[in-house]
């Protein structure tokens, strides 16, 4: 089978809302131009299209059809969708490349959060019968597991604030962050708790926004970019959809998921990490030392539009590869309550 690279990155700004005109069509248009321009390729040089989008958060059927009108009607394409974050559009492409059916493909993950009450949409995605009835928002969850991870000694407090911190300070160099400045741990301590032992800064923004990566096939892949981010493992899996099923405070899936990607080596990891406590855990389940640039863009707590934030992760990752600022880089992808579900995808700049 054929190696394939990322050869192509772009997102739109993050922000909390965008007018109430604003659909997927509106975002993906700018951000299809500028991925498109950076690798010198045209619409018709994509061979297959792939997005990553949800009907729920969208509030109408078949919300991923009307945005495939930021493609155009002609000439035909060879698209695809899936109910989940662009990451795991990403994954089919991926694999559509590797069987030969297609030289490039194009990914984007889109999700207007502002749309609707967010913390009501993401309680749908719970078990029917015994959880979703009560209604539990993500934020309540997730102060569940960081109070088993702070009473079990794996994390404090402040561990969780400087989290924050060093993500704030470091998305003062990405543009499409939303949240971003230097700000001090001991000030974000003094801060009012949101869902005890979580702070607002724990929790990732609401946010709109969208991401497009481009794929290609090995000879393809270096006529359009001098530096490929080859990808050289990629693997998910998933735990229990019960919550009472699973240990809260490990990622068993994570590190499955990364033994089988082959993720070691790392210079930079990218997490997709909706809350401090979160990007420790995940930190712990793969194993990365103080050597590992966790999440040079800011990360998910700076910026977290639906559907597209795990996708982000993996375009992130891979232009720091095709920068030369990392020589292997680790991407990570989450989706469902609680870390349910974890993606890991391995690029490297070497020769395939």
């Amino acid at each position: 089978m054929r190696e394939i690279a990322v050869v192509g990155f772009a997102q739109a700004r993050n922000v909390r809302r965008t007018p109430a005109t604003t659909n997927g069509v509106e975002m993906l248009i700018p951000v299809f131009e500028e991925v498109l321009a950076a690798t010198g390729l045209s619409k018709q040089d994509i061979g297959f299209w792939c997005s990553g989008s949800s009907d729920y958060l969208a509030g109408r059927a078949f919300s991923f059809v009307s945005a495939v009108d930021a493609i155009g009607a002609f000439p035909p394409i060879i698209e695809s969708h899936v109910e989940m974050d662009g990451a795991w559009a990403l994954y089919e492409a991926w694999v559509k490349i590797r069987t030969g059916e297609v030289d490039t493909a194009l990914v984007y993950g889109f999700g207007k959060s502002s749309a609707g009450e967010l913390r009501r949409v993401l309680a749908l995605q719970l078990d029917p019968y015994l959880v979703a009835p009560l209604w539990p928002d993500p934020v309540a969850l997730a102060g569940l597991q960081a109070r088993l991870g702070i009473e079990a000694g794996l994390w404090t407090e402040r561990d969780m604030a400087a989290v924050a911190a060093r993500s704030r300070a470091d998305a003062t160099a990405n543009p499409a962050a939303q949240l971003a400045g230097p700000v001090s741990v001991d000030e974000l301590l003094a801060r009012p708790y949101l869902a005890d032992p979580l702070r607002a800064h724990d929790c990732a923004p609401i946010s709109d926004g969208a991401a497009a990566v481009v794929l290609a096939a090995t000879g393809r892949a270096q006529d359009i970019t001098e530096r490929p981010a080859w990808i050289t493992g990629f693997e998910h899996r998933i735990e229990s959809a019960a919550l009472g099923a699973r240990e809260l405070t490990t990622s068993p899936s994570t590190v499955a998921a990364a033994k089988a990607a082959g993720a070691d080596g790392i210079d930079v990891a990218e997490l997709h990490a909706p809350f401090t406590h979160q990007e420790i855990l995940l930190r712990q389940a793969l194993g990365l030392g103080e050597e590992v640039r966790i999440n040079p863009s800011g990360g998910a707590l700076c910026g977290n539009p639906m559907f597209a934030a795990g996708l982000a992760r993996i375009g992130e990752a891979a232009r720091a590869v095709m920068a030369g600022t990392a020589g292997r880089a680790l991407a990570h992808a989450t989706s469902g309550p609680l870390l349910q579900q974890n993606l890991v995808c391995v690029l490297d700049g070497g020769q395939p």
